[in-house]
């Protein structure tokens, strides 16, 4: 199954990697979810500024190498990065 992890090292925009104010997730009815919205934007916006994601493998590598930066979140990126697919939709810029 796909996870938001796998979403987010194989999707672009314009050859670029996926800005946080581009993705929106969403239940698969369409409906946002905006808890889960606001980790992924936290996540693209700041955490991954430490890291590169081509160098990953695994949710669980990037959850460990994010942790090593800011602890704390551990629990929130894990939840965010290896939920089960919501639909990651692009988004006005």
């Amino acid at each position: 199954m796909t996870d938001i992890f796998t979403i987010l090292k194989n999707v672009s925009v314009n050859h670029q990697p996926v800005a946080g104010t581009e993705i929106v997730v969403t239940d698969v009815q369409g409906k946002p979810n905006g808890l889960l919205t606001d980790l992924v934007h936290d996540l693209i916006n700041d955490a991954l500024l430490f890291v590169n994601l081509a160098e990953i493998a695994t949710a669980d590598d990037l959850i460990d190498r994010l942790h090593a930066h800011t602890p704390g979140v551990r629990e929130d990126f894990s939840r965010a990065l290896l939920r089960p697919k919501f639909c990651a939709t692009e988004g006005p810029d």
